[in-house]
């Protein structure tokens, strides 16, 4: 069984889990993966924007529309009808209103979720927490074991919709997918990362 969450034993109300390095690269290379698929905010350096104003990047206007990319819409749905749901043009203008002002907020907040994930993972490999065999101890704060549920729970939305997973309960037949079945790595990985996430869940609640 894969290691799981426990609350830290050194860090009031934050969170451990040992991972070994298989676990550690693929955990970093999904997360990578999903801040490619995120993008870079209108005020991320990494997209040349190192000195804008900060007060001007949080009033841009964002998207009116939902992503075309079914797991980019999982991750920024329509904020009323929703999936199924009778959609009237009231509707679809409330939503485009809503989601002009609140979509580059949400993406930056899902972005620097990510980044958590990826540094803390980094930093483990580097060698600043406490080594096991065959891996590591990774411990969290409170305050980066909320980034890393963001982080986790994006995830798995984005590979359900990568797996046209409806919801979670669809999940469970991936654990009848047969081993030469292309999907059964990504599948794995999906399931893992619910496990990790409900570890987390459990672990931070009171």
């Amino acid at each position: 069984m894969p290691g799981l969450f426990e609350p830290a034993a050194t860090v009031p109300g934050g969170a451990s889990v040992a991972l070994d390095e298989v676990e550690i690269s693929i955990l970093r290379s999904l997360t990578v993966q999903l801040l490619e698929l995120i993008g870079p905010g209108p005020g991320d350096e990494t997209a040349g924007g190192a000195g804008q104003d900060p007060l001007a990047a949080l009033m841009a206007d964002g998207p009116s529309e939902p992503p075309s990319d079914p797991a980019l819409a999982r991750l920024f749905p329509d904020a009323y009808g929703g999936p199924g749901a009778a959609s009237d043009e009231r509707t679809r203008a409330a939503s485009a209103e809503f989601r002009r002002y609140t979509e580059n907020e949400l993406r930056a907040r899902k972005r620097e979720d990510g980044l958590a994930v990826v540094r803390a993972l980094d930093e483990l490999v580097s060698g600043s927490a406490d080594e096991t065999v065959g891996g590591a101890v990774l411990t969290l704060t409170p305050e980066q074991a909320r980034q890393w549920l963001g982080a986790l729970n994006d995830l798995r939305l984005a590979i359900g919709a990568r797996l046209e997973l409806a919801d979670d309960k669809d999940g469970d037949e991936l654990y009848a997918l047969p081993d030469g079945d292309p999907r059964k790595p990504i599948a794995m990985a999906y399931l893992w990362l619910g496990a990790l996430q409900e570890s987390l869940v459990e672990t931070l609640t009171p």
